[in-house]
């Protein structure tokens, strides 16, 4: 436990940047590659940190406790557009991106917004890198009107360590050591995470940079958070969660916990023959191989804590079978076969093979992004040599955070099964085996697309989100990106089948206000005269008449097959034909998690709000809910939904 015996009671997380790249190093730290899923992530993993439990604000008698007093102070970073760390020679630290008005609207922007105004973060981190030009820690914009003002933050605003440094050594933005620390708060950021405002915010004053005001601006909203924290109200001891300790680290409780993450973190992505899951008197041998197959540091990431305990793979699998272990290679660079020869052995003498292969932080890291999507050195030989040892099942587990190509894999009929497990926390080993051998059925989804190789002749810091046909640009995640893939984003298997149906949703949406524009030929394919009358508009969608509709859509879940299962039930938006180009293909508008007994049914509803869910952001970062004929899809499920205008013409 880091901060026993000390007040460490702000935590800067979570990190909300979209993984729009698949080489990027910190994608591992992220929800994943789209707007709303980071952006309710974000919001639950705030409120989940900061909220005090209602029983002790109703109980205690300390006159602190209310709405805003904090369990503890987290933080949203990095703001904004930042997901490059160090690739081909192009660092976080120079890094200047290019974005557009539309794509900070529709795709950067929204996690930070939701962190603000749903989660109520109480900080907000800038990032190292600059945005058309200006750095994020300088951008009166960006931090005061939008983050502060607009979205109306409160807290403190925090520099990424040590990018005011960075500001003036690195980028040369500010003409002097002073100009930087004027630069920076008078933007809105309060506090440098490094020593850099130390150095020389005395200096600014006296220079005549910033003001005394300036400072105590910052200072407000650094100590109003500390008083919220009840870092001024005496005996911690005595405060609410004043008792927690060491102890409360590895409790039983929190140990299940960590096995929970890792099962609902798992995707089965194939399963041929469905020979998954193994039977343990069927299969009593099996051969574990690879890099990844006795690890332990590997499964926490980065940025992770000191486990309670360690379950590797190997561990895992061996409560369930006899196993002949083999590494296969070294490490996750392979760089040479020597180990291939002793794998390919215990695969031929084995009833079953499991195969963990992928990456670790020599491979992806914070500063350091790949430059290929295969697997590192020899792991893809290492492979195929098993698959040539053997005839009996093949099952391939993938350790790794960032998409790979494993297009071979995915259609080479020898290879059984595919398992993406993520970095799977402490309790891994045990997920990764009670999921081969069936005692915890898959129903995980993948948070972000995996691309090919070829994927890589794009430069990594074209930061567009749109494809580009003049160019051929393809796009980027799977709300624009027109190119092939090797798994889609959402995807995922289970060892039981599901089937969806819409069991209540709205027949139109009418609104009351509405602003014309012509129509194109699709968007008016199919429709009435009076519908086409009432569909060939935009409205606003910060516009009030806008902005209150909601409605509710429910969704029929049935378990069809012969096991029960938990599994992601994911609502898309697919926007009315004849839309303009530069309108997602599809978005996710919500997603639910439910368990479904074989045999039974259970119903899912989903909260919308038209305005937020149902709109696309314009050029010039302006979103606008369109008139026409939307689809809801869950599954092969969908639903026409006609958003017309009430407005007599």
């Amino acid at each position: 436990m880091h901060n026993i015996g000390r007040s460490g009671l702000t935590f800067w997380s979570p990190n909300v940047n979209i993984f729009r790249d698949p080489r990027w190093g910190r994608g591992q730290e992220t929800p994943g590659e789209d707007p709303y899923l980071s952006s309710t992530f974000a919001t639950f993993y705030v409120r989940g940190l900061q909220e005090v439990d209602a029983l002790l604000i109703s109980t205690n008698d300390s006159t602190s406790l209310g709405p805003s007093r904090l369990k503890v102070s987290s933080c949203c970073k990095h703001m904004t557009a930042y997901d490059v760390d160090n690739w081909n020679g192009i660092d976080r630290y120079h890094f200047d991106a290019q974005v557009t008005a539309q794509d900070l609207a529709d795709t950067f922007n929204p996690p930070f917004q939701s962190c603000v105004e749903d989660g109520h973060v109480s900080s907000v981190m800038c990032s190292y890198n600059r945005v058309n030009g200006v750095p994020t820690c300088a951008d009166y914009n960006l931090l005061t009107n939008t983050v502060r003002n607009s979205w109306s933050l409160n807290g403190y605003i925090v520099s990424d360590c040590d990018a005011v440094r960075v500001l003036f050594d690195d980028t040369n933005y500010a003409a002097t050591a002073e100009d930087a620390v004027a630069d920076v708060l008078r933007a809105g950021m309060d506090l440098n995470c490094g020593s850099f405002l130390a150095e020389h915010g005395l200096s600014a004053v006296t220079k005549g940079k910033i003001t005394e005001a300036d400072v105590n601006t910052a200072l407000s909203n650094l100590l109003t958070v500390q008083m919220r924290l009840g870092l001024f109200d005496g005996d911690p001891t005595r405060q609410p969660y004043g008792e927690l300790g060491p102890k409360d680290v590895c409790t039983n409780e929190h140990q299940q916990l960590a096995l929970e993450a890792a099962q609902q973190g798992i995707v089965l992505l194939k399963n041929d023959a469905n020979i998954l899951p193994l039977s343990s008197s069927k299969f009593r041998t099996l051969a574990v191989i690879g890099p990844n197959a006795n690890v332990t540091n590997t499964m926490i990431g980065n940025y992770a804590g000191i486990p309670c305990k360690y379950i590797t793979p190997l561990a895992g699998l061996q409560s369930y079978a006899t196993t002949l272990y083999a590494q296969g290679c070294a490490n996750v660079a392979c760089k040479d076969g020597s180990l291939i020869n002793a794998a390919t052995n215990v695969a031929s003498e084995a009833d079953a093979t499991i195969l963990i292969i992928g990456l670790d932080q020599s491979q992806e890291a914070e500063t350091l992004d790949r430059t290929s999507l295969l697997l590192p050195g020899q792991q893809q030989q290492l492979i195929y040599n098993v698959l040539n040892a053997t005839t009996n099942p093949v099952v391939i587990v993938i350790m790794a955070a960032g998409p790979i190509d494993v297009s071979f894999a995915k259609t080479d009929p020898r290879v059984s099964g595919i398992l993406w497990v993520g970095y799977p926390g402490q309790a891994g080993g045990a997920a990764i085996a009670q999921v081969i051998f069936g005692d915890y059925n898959p129903g995980g989804r993948l948070p972000v697309t995996w691309y090919p190789q070829s994927f890589t002749q794009i430069s990594m810091v074209d930061m567009h989100m749109r494809p580009n046909e003049v160019t051929g640009y393809p796009g980027r995640t799977y709300r624009f990106y027109t190119g092939p893939t090797v798994y889609h984003f959402g995807e995922g298997l289970s060892y039981t089948n599901y089937s969806y149906g819409f069991s209540s949703a709205p027949a139109q949406i009418s609104v009351s206000k509405a602003s014309t524009q012509p129509c194109s030929a699709l968007q008016i394919a199919g429709l009435t005269q009076a519908e086409e009358e009432a569909s060939c508009f935009h409205i606003i969608a910060s516009d009030a008449s806008c902005s209150s509709l909601k409605f509710q859509v429910g969704i029929k879940v049935s378990n069809t097959g012969s096991m029960d299962g938990s599994h992601a039930v994911l609502l898309f938006a697919v926007p009315p034909a004849g839309a303009p180009s530069d309108s997602p293909k599809k978005q996710l508008i919500g997603f639910r998690s439910v368990h479904v007994k074989t045999g039974t049914e259970r119903k899912v509803s989903f909260n919308i709000r038209p305005c937020k869910d149902l709109s696309t952001a314009r050029e010039d970062g302006e979103r606008v809910l369109l008139g026409g004929t939307h689809t809801l899809s869950v599954g092969d499920a969908q639903f026409r939904l006609p958003v017309l205008s009430s407005l007599e013409r």
